[in-house]
């Protein structure tokens, strides 16, 4: 059943295979406790030392989870492109063969 267009589909597969690499990367990056995402985590207020790295390690586990959650969500959505694109395929050959 085809629920897009060829041009949809075309820009679904674009955007899904970006995001997924993006946040991807951007998990990895997480995971390996990037200085650069240090004020994107929200930390609670910290009394001493190993606290603070106590804190860090798990808003850091966090951030790397949920990025590679979302690029799963992204996968979801790049199997439906794949699916239409292969369906809007399928309708201009039957069409062809129809003529």
């Amino acid at each position: 059943m085809v629920l897009c267009g060829p041009k949809t589909s075309t820009f679904g597969l674009v955007l899904s295979v970006w995001g997924i690499l993006q946040l991807a990367i951007t998990g990895l990056l997480f995971h390996n406790r990037s200085l650069a995402f240090i004020e994107d985590l929200s930390l609670e207020e910290v009394t001493s030392p190993a606290e603070l790295d106590k804190e860090l390690d798990i808003k850091y586990e966090q951030g790397a989870y949920n990025c590679w959650i979302a690029a799963l969500m992204y996968v979801a959505t790049l199997c439906v492109s794949v699916q239409q694109y292969w369906m809007n395929e399928r309708v201009v050959e039957i069409k062809a063969e129809l003529m």
